[in-house]
């Protein structure tokens, strides 16, 4: 009876806004804009949650995290157990609190949210994440177990932390995953769960994927990277870094070397260009190199890493996804006093995320709509100029939303330093290349089916590789899946 009180009134309570640094002040560093809720802000927003018998939101998660039960957690300050509850289905709730679009997701299918704000269902969820965490402190998190025994940097001790099915792995049966970003670090833990041997191997010299080399500081701190994937290895994986699946080893040559079914999510990281004259200028970028340079090589932190990324007064934007709006607030923080972002719909079909949006604009992102380069312009090797056409909007196309159509006789010229194509990007061939047997699609997207099954025994596939670029949390829903797929092949060699 003492709970009725908060059942009658939690409708009642107003959804909490997140702390977020000033637009003035956080375009002039590189730290996180959204400051995370408070231990008493996360047991008020908790106290919204109806506790549904059959809660929906669950069947909205991806990875089908027990939300109810996690928030329950909270409602009671059982934080600890509230992680937990999370980790038994997502191997890495402080990225997904931060990055996933929990809005189309879990939050969309909240029953609160048919009259009244949802629950901030990802709030909460990075709230648990950040519990105890080092990073909480401004501290970088540390890859090496030894630093932290007493107290992981994930809200409990890694020592004692029970994970039975990793301690009694055999390792008699090795598995290998291609690709250390969301979809491959998902895999390769629930694999490690279940007691199989995982070799994780990665291309670039740090783990994480598009986690690391996409997505900018100022909304995924590499410290929140680093311990979701040191918790990865305390399950038992083990990470080979600076190996290219395709030019190292082959697929056929794993499985040669005893690896007995292999998981590839390796993303995907072949950007796309517009075809129009003048890209090849220098201060051309795609967003894929644009990104890397300043976030895996480290150029927000100029000048004590001098990576080679220029840095200029006007820089343009081409795109209207999380890619474009991240390029886009990049460069302001790269000191830009002007930044537009070019995009040949309107905002209401522009792909990325709302509050995305609304911090770029908030930052003095400069959003021009309906318009789209036909021509880069340049002196002396250097774009200068870019040349743009006025678009409408016609039909709606595959996507659903309305085609943009040029408008004759509508091209004006944008002055510009630096331009950045966001447009999306596609698989990479270095790997499929040397696997002629795994079936491809017709645009180089590996063919598999829901459980990530492809055309050669024993190799399942997921994420971007298979659907082209999503989600974060997409993909760690296609590793989970592949993993439980494996588990089955592995278990009866049927085909």
């Amino acid at each position: 009876m003492q709970n009725e009180p908060v059942k009658n009134t939690r409708k009642k309570i107003p959804r909490n806004k997140i702390a977020e640094q000033n637009p003035s002040e956080r375009v002039q560093n590189f730290g996180e804009v959204e400051l995370g809720y408070s231990e008493e802000q996360a047991v008020l927003e908790s106290m919204r949650c109806l506790m549904c018998k059959n809660p929906k939101c669950i069947e909205g998660c991806p990875v089908e995290i027990d939300i109810k039960g996690f928030i329950a957690y909270i409602k009671d300050r059982k934080f600890k157990e509230a992680l937990e509850k999370i980790r038994d289905k997502n191997t890495m709730p402080g990225i997904c609190g931060r990055v996933c679009p929990q809005e189309n997701q879990c939050e969309k299918a909240c029953i609160l949210g048919i009259k009244d704000d949802p629950v901030a269902i990802g709030k909460l969820e990075r709230f648990v994440a950040d519990y105890e965490n080092t990073c909480k402190k401004n501290t970088a998190l540390h890859t090496d177990k030894k630093e932290y025994k007493s107290k992981a940097a994930f809200g409990y001790d890694l020592d004692n932390h029970d994970i039975s099915t990793a301690e009694i792995k055999t390792g008699k049966i090795k598995t290998a995953v291609i690709g250390a970003g969301p979809a491959g670090l998902t895999c390769a833990g629930e694999l490690a769960k279940m007691g199989y041997s995982v070799t994780l191997f990665e291309a670039l010299h740090s783990a994480g994927g598009v986690l690391v080399y996409g997505i900018p500081e100022f909304r995924l701190p590499k410290s929140i990277v680093s311990g979701e994937v040191e918790y990865v290895k305390s399950l038992g994986v083990e990470i080979k870094l600076n190996c290219i699946i395709g030019k190292t080893f082959t697929i056929d040559e794993l499985l040669e070397n005893g690896y007995e079914s292999i998981f590839i999510g390796t993303g995907a990281g072949l950007p796309y260009f517009l075809g129009i004259p003048g890209e090849n200028l220098n201060g051309v970028y795609s967003a894929n190199e644009y990104l890397t340079r300043v976030n895996l090589m480290k150029g927000y932190l100029f000048p004590q890493w001098d990576t080679p990324v220029k840095r200029a007064g006007i820089v343009s934007v081409i795109g209207g996804g999380n890619v474009a709006l991240d390029s886009a607030r990049t460069a302001l923080r790269l000191g830009a006093r002007k930044v537009y972002l070019i995009y040949r719909r309107t905002e209401v079909e522009m792909p990325g995320r709302i509050e995305e949006i609304k911090h770029a604009r908030e930052e003095g992102v400069d959003m021009v709509f309906l318009t789209n380069p036909v021509e880069i312009k340049g002196e002396n090797g250097w774009i200068k100029k870019l040349v743009c056409i006025r678009m409408e909007l016609g039909e709606p196309d595959d996507s659903g939303r309305r085609r943009p159509i040029p408008v004759p006789n509508s091209e004006y010229e944008i002055d510009t330093e630096i331009a950045v194509i966001a447009i999306g990007q596609g698989p990479n061939p270095v790997l499929t290349q040397t696997s002629p047997d795994i079936a491809l699609n017709k645009w180089g997207n590996i063919i598999a089916d829901s459980s990530g099954k492809t055309s050669k025994k024993g190799v399942f596939a997921g994420g971007d590789i298979v659907t082209g670029a999503a989600t974060v949390i997409l993909a760690m829903g296609a590793g989970k899946n592949a993993a439980k797929a494996m588990d089955q092949y592995l278990k009866t060699r049927a085909w």
